[in-house]
């Protein structure tokens, strides 16, 4: 493992306790009644969502960080793989919890686009580096 791996995959497992927040979160708002979740699906589908959305593409982003290592691919946009996808988790949980911030919230507001940007930060960073280990030499 490269240095740069180390590097990016030591800064990701220190944000894994803010998705374990997350869960301490959602796992509270379940129990309280004031908090009025429970009286909005669309709040809870989105909350979940975030949650979701942060733990599966962060365990990705390590995967990565390790394929990055035997890509061949210029060492910027390389940086911007490395980057791309932890940064994905961050934008895509960000546009779905605060795009719905308020418990009478009937729809989302504007940051849902956060959404959209981070689901298209994932897509070129994993599509840039599945290109860059077809481009590896076979060993």
């Amino acid at each position: 493992m490269t240095r740069e791996a180390r590097t990016m995959a030591g800064v990701i497992l220190i944000t894994v306790p803010t998705i374990q927040y997350g869960g301490y979160f959602l796992l509270s708002s379940l129990r309280d009644r004031t908090s009025q979740y429970m009286d909005d699906a669309l709040r809870q589908n989105f909350f979940r969502a975030g949650h979701a959305h942060a733990g599966v593409i962060v365990i990705l982003s390590l995967v990565c960080q390790v394929l990055a290592d035997a890509a061949v691919l210029p060492a910027s946009l390389l940086w911007l793989v490395r980057i791309g996808v932890p940064l994905s988790a961050i934008l895509i949980s960000a546009g779905f919890f605060l795009s719905m911030p308020s418990p009478a919230a009937t729809q989302p507001n504007g940051l849902v686009a956060l959404i959209y940007v981070g689901a298209v930060v994932l897509a070129l960073s994993v599509v840039a580096l599945g290109v860059g280990l077809l481009r590896s030499p076979i060993r």
